[in-house]
């Protein structure tokens, strides 16, 4: 390689018209890595590591890699080239090789990768350990097969600025009430989740005691309740009696949070507290007193079966031990 130059470009096989790649644009390609010495080595292949699925990679948004956005940048749609890197700007690979490697495990396993750990432990990969102790220059040859401008694609969260995701929430919000009105109870529980933690994302910027906070809050609470419900329908009744928990904690009569506890009480068999909920909500609104009696004679009815099953249980357990003696 050239000492002038540390990027060397050999084209392969030519592309497209070259079309310049504005930032915020996603540009999709396949890659090989070779490690350069005196053998080449090859160390990754898009094609066969991690979810085997071509990279994707945001212009313009300071991957820990800046090398692979100025290599694209040089190159046309379709286009196959080779880019020889001096070893300086590659120091990162083995990091990012790592990520993109432990993709395609179930469950990757999890190393601290402070100064000492590296030393000691490494990465979990030897070939990139040997490339952390040894630096070396690498050969990408990469394959551009599609870019996407920043108004073709549906941008991801992390991209967008907080009036954006401001703008997001209600849409996400919108979109799960009609999924749960479809019955697509997982899609729309998927929904809320997004929305609520585009909210706690925020808040965590703000004090509990400023403005901010308290507003996002209160945009945040209707929509947890409406997740409660989702998980209500799924008979998660311990992830209901959380979350109602937190809505009543900033808003302790609301009654809908009142009745889903105390349903997902009853599911969980905790009838003392599900008959407080439902008590309170009848205090609340003496409009809902008909629905409130008919649960309330839901939990007697289910203590009295309750009782039954018990003393059915006890009887087997007293017959069996005297049928030993």
């Amino acid at each position: 390689m050239s000492a002038q130059k540390p990027i060397v470009k050999n084209v392969l096989h030519a592309g497209q018209k070259y079309i310049p790649i504005a930032d915020g644009s996603k540009a999709h390609f396949h890659f090989q890595t070779w490690k350069l010495g005196k053998e080449k080595i090859l160390i990754d292949d898009s094609k066969k590591i991690g979810k085997k699925e071509p990279m994707v990679l945001v212009i313009g948004h300071k991957f820990k890699l800046e090398v692979w956005e100025t290599i694209v940048k040089l190159m046309a749609v379709g286009e196959v080239a080779s880019f020889r890197v001096k070893k300086e700007l590659v120091y990162s690979y083995p990091f990012v090789s790592k990520t993109l490697r432990d993709l395609g495990q179930e469950q990757p396993q999890i190393k601290h990768t402070c100064t000492m750990t590296l030393h000691t432990e490494g990465i979990g990969y030897s070939d990139l350990d040997d490339l952390i102790r040894n630096p070396c220059d690498l050969e990408f040859i990469i394959e551009l097969l599609k870019v996407e401008r920043s108004d073709e694609y549906e941008k991801e969260v992390w991209q967008l600025d907080i009036k954006q995701r401001l703008e997001l929430i209600p849409t996400l919000k919108e979109k799960g009430n009609k999924l749960y009105a479809e019955k697509k109870f997982t899609e729309a529980e998927d929904a809320y989740s997004q929305a609520i933690a585009i909210c706690e994302q925020l808040m965590i910027r703000e004090r509990k005691t400023d403005e901010e906070w308290i507003t996002l809050n209160k945009i945040k609470l209707p929509i947890l309740l409406n997740y409660a419900q989702v998980k209500l329908v799924q008979e998660d009744f311990y992830a209901v009696i959380e979350h109602c928990n937190t809505i009543l904690e900033y808003d302790k009569d609301n009654e809908k949070a009142l009745y889903r506890r105390g349903k997902a009480h009853v599911g969980a068999w905790n009838p003392d507290k599900a008959e407080e909920d439902f008590k309170h909500l009848k205090a609340v609104n003496p409009n809902v007193a008909t629905i409130v009696d008919t649960e309330l004679e839901v939990i007697k009815k289910l203590r009295k079966e309750k009782a039954e099953q018990d003393k059915d249980a006890l009887k087997n357990l007293f017959l069996k031990e005297n049928e030993g003696i």
